[in-house]
């Protein structure tokens, strides 16, 4: 596969390389130059398109168990900085 470089410096991806990387109108694509000369391009991949990516190894907690849970650790921080 092959593109062209119009005068503004742009190139068309081919359609095989795009199906390839799932990109669609408006995406943005990242360029990673090797120190061996080879260019890679790589899609830029949102923050948003990570969500769900890891499984949550626990349940959500409450904002008031959250609370207590930190207020339990600043208790025991100050216990163990006394006997020091």
């Amino acid at each position: 596969m092959e593109s062209a470089i119009t005068i503004k410096g742009q190139a068309t991806i081919p359609k095989a390389v795009r199906d390839h990387l799932h990109l669609k109108c408006g995406d943005r694509v990242k360029f990673f130059v090797h120190p061996d000369g080879t260019v890679v391009l790589l899609p830029k991949i949102p923050v948003s398109a990570l969500r769900g990516m890891l499984k949550s190894r626990r349940a959500p907690v409450a904002i008031d168990e959250m609370r207590e849970a930190a207020a339990a650790g600043a208790v025991g921080y100050h216990r163990r900085a006394r006997r020091k």
